[in-house]
């Protein structure tokens, strides 16, 4: 697995290197400080299969490195690993096709729960879901989501972060290849899955 751990702060670059090795010691990790150094580390590396993005680089500001990387990697998960505080950014960079948001000072715990749902190997999307194609947790987000329950009630009943909900289901949507939590209610409703 290849991963770009975009920031400019080295201290910071390394610490999320460190996470991901500590997480899958197979993952090839590229630092790169700045926007600027995407083409190289896409020759030397390839395409990647995951993204970390700090929102403050020398050569970009806010959600507009999100957009960016979204149209040259559209189907490559990007988690936003930001200083700004979530209130002021994590809509505009989901809005802008992040697929996590995390303020660094979440911590590591925090941080690598959230990288850990990415770093998984089974995101293939399947047509139809059998329920033994399904991981424990995400048969229990399907019972809370078709209960109707939000993002905070799902943390509290599960003693998580929101964060981690949002990346569970996340991968929940990707897995069942459906889009919103009504499509994922339907879908497990239709296939037996509740």
């Amino acid at each position: 697995m290849s991963i770009f751990v975009i920031d400019d702060h080295p201290l910071m670059r390394e610490a999320v290197v460190l996470l991901i090795h500590r997480l899958s010691s197979k993952a090839t990790v590229a630092e790169i400080d700045r926007m600027a150094g995407i083409p190289a580390a896409v020759q030397e590396h390839g395409t990647p299969e995951l993204i970390c993005l700090d929102l403050k680089l020398p050569d970009t500001n806010g959600v507009s490195g999100v957009r960016e990387l979204k149209q040259q990697f559209p189907d490559v998960p990007l988690v936003v690993l930001s200083g700004a505080s979530a209130q002021d950014y994590e809509e505009l960079a989901i809005e802008a096709g992040a697929d996590a948001y995390i303020q660094k000072s979440a911590g590591a715990t925090e941080i690598s729960n959230v990288l850990r749902v990415f770093l998984s190997d089974d995101l293939e999307p399947m047509s139809l879901a059998p329920t033994e194609k399904l991981s424990r947790r995400q048969k229990q987000l399907l019972g809370m989501l078709d209960r109707g329950m939000s993002n905070r009630d799902i943390a509290e009943e599960l003693q998580i972060s929101e964060h981690t909900v949002k990346v569970h289901l996340w991968r929940l949507f990707r897995r069942l290849n459906v889009k919103s939590r009504s499509q994922a209610s339907h879908l497990a409703r239709t296939q037996g899955l509740l």
